[in-house]
């Protein structure tokens, strides 16, 4: 978990096609993304780490920039460093095999749970995506049922979001 000098500067994306973004970053990484209009979840997601927080738009704007690029179309994958160190260890695992899954691609839970050699844990790899604080850069929306179906999405508008995010990708689905 974080340590008391770490501290947590907030910014801002807005006017994507997907709606207005709040950003968190550390001097480590990405540490959340959350749509505005979830912006409790995300105060109450901050709190955890019992460090500094404070509005500071020009060390956000690299990040903000580049996840404005991806919903533009106009990059893949995200070049800038995630701070994995507020996870927990199986969700950092889970979210890391997650984090690898290409643009346009897909995989299942239970194929997460294999690569994280926990092969029967694929609803607690469910769980990890559920939880996932940086939705679309950890893109857990490329993680779907055994079943070829969509299952579980937090962010946006759902499952609606999660399609939505496949075709945008060009991953073939069910």
């Amino acid at each position: 978990m974080a340590v008391s000098s770490l501290k947590i500067y907030l910014g801002e994306l807005n006017h994507t096609v997907l709606g207005d973004f709040r950003l968190a970053v550390s001097d480590l990484g990405l540490v959340a993304v959350e749509w505005a209009d979830a912006q409790p979840r995300l105060d109450a997601y901050l709190r955890r780490f019992k460090c500094a927080v404070e509005q500071n738009p020009s060390k956000v704007k690299p990040y903000a920039k580049e996840l404005g690029e991806y919903l533009k179309g106009k990059c893949r994958e995200f070049t800038f460093p995630i701070d994995w160190s507020s996870l927990r260890p199986f969700q950092q695992k889970t979210l890391k095999v997650v984090y690898a899954i290409p643009y346009g691609e897909i995989s299942t839970y239970a194929e997460v749970a294999v690569k994280i050699e926990c092969p029967r844990a694929y609803r607690a790899v469910g769980r990890a995506n559920a939880t996932n604080p940086m939705p679309i850069v950890i893109p857990c929306h490329r993680v779907i049922g055994k079943d070829g179906k969509l299952h579980g999405y937090g962010g946006g508008n759902g499952l609606a979001t999660k399609e939505w995010l496949l075709k945008f990708e060009g991953a073939v689905i069910a």
